[in-house]
């Protein structure tokens, strides 16, 4: 993709997500049911590639290691993130005269050396700039399990669109400002959202590159403990609060994530059915199938060019971690339209397990 404004960092896309769990068996068969598969393992150490399309997870079951210490701190969470530079070296070097803090992890012999700085919640952010097919990190840290396709097509997904980050009250220019300094992100979207009981603030950045998208929620100034204040609560400090993940047949993938025994969100109210007619004329989606399965629906049809948006949430999995799948058919927001109704449905749901107080 050519950049989209200056790319200091020479980005180009997300290369993986890190994983970790203090509770032995967490990962691998969540995964799996999401349509990943193992496709190799870490030469030296306990950390396993799972992988669906151009997606990399890592799953890092070292005990005594960063990741480690992260999930024993968070829980099972995802731990760290990794950006495809065009040189790690130039990207590391630049970050560090940028005032990033430098994070040292072991290794072994005859093994890479990944350049890591401290992000959200102190995960490491590292830089790959060994990603091609053959000469990866993985060619040269990891064995490639025999008999398993390395690209397996699993239901679908394909490469992550975006990780949002939730963070504390009045930290969101912290952390805009992280990504703008060090890698020249842009914000394109705001959102102010406002609930009956709590509201939220939310900044979506952008990379140079356009691969990578990286939303930033707050809790607003609104009274009460809302969904992004008890997600620091039960995450035990900032972090990455959901992954989402693109595919190209959203309703083929839902079916094969429901098969699988994956729980998303139940759908919404049949009322934001029938106001999809009137708040998207003319989108040409079966609203009876995305009914079915409670798929969400945004974007614009002015003009008559649909630019359409079609996204799922699942329940939380890991934690108060949880997943998004995303089909976008010419359309690059983030639901706008349908933010507000999410945000109401999860405030409606902490009134009923009362972690907010009805009104009165």
């Amino acid at each position: 993709m050519t950049d989209l404004f200056d790319n200091p960092m020479g980005l180009c896309g997300f290369e993986f997500v890190e994983f970790a769990s203090p509770q032995a068996n967490v990962l691998e068969p969540l995964f799996e049911k999401m349509g990943f598969t193992r496709v190799a393992e870490h030469r030296s150490k306990d950390v396993l590639l799972y992988r669906q399309g151009g997606i990399n997870f890592i799953v890092n079951r070292e005990p005594h290691s960063l990741a480690g210490y992260f999930a024993a701190e968070h829980g099972p969470s995802a731990c760290g993130l990794a950006f495809r530079v065009r040189d790690s070296h130039l990207a590391y070097r630049r970050a560090l005269e940028l005032g990033a803090q430098p994070i040292e992890l072991p290794t072994g012999p005859m093994e890479l050396r990944l350049p890591a700085v401290k992000g959200i919640g102190g995960m490491p952010l590292y830089l790959i700039d060994r990603f091609e097919d053959g000469e990866s990190i993985y060619d040269i840290d990891f064995k490639w399990l025999p008999g398993v396709d390395r690209h397996p097509v699993g239901h679908g997904l394909k490469v992550v669109d975006h990780l949002t980050h939730n963070v504390y009250r009045g930290r969101m220019a912290h952390w805009a400002a992280f990504y703008e300094r060090l890698f020249n992100f842009r914000e394109i979207r705001y959102f102010d959202i406002q609930g009956e009981y709590t509201g939220l603030t939310s900044k979506a950045m952008t990379a140079p590159d356009g691969l990578i998208r990286i939303p930033l929620n707050e809790e607003s100034s609104k009274g009460g403990t809302g969904q992004i204040e008890e997600f620091l609560l039960q995450f035990n400090g900032e972090g990455i609060q959901h992954v989402a993940l693109l595919c190209d047949d959203l309703t083929a993938t839902v079916d094969a994530l429901q098969m699988a025994g994956i729980p998303l969100m139940p759908s919404p109210n049949d009322v934001y059915y029938e106001m999809l007619g009137e708040r998207l004329p003319g989108h040409g989606v079966s609203v009876p199938a995305l009914q079915a399965r409670g798929i969400l629906l945004d974007g614009s049809t002015e003009g008559g060019q649909p630019r359409l948006l079609l996204q799922i949430f699942s329940q939380t999995l890991l934690g108060p971690v949880f997943f998004e799948f995303i089909e976008r058919r010419g359309d690059s927001g983030f639901g706008e339209g349908n933010f507000k109704a999410l945000f109401q449905s999860i405030e409606r749901d902490q009134v009923r397990r009362g972690v907010l107080g009805q009104a009165g």
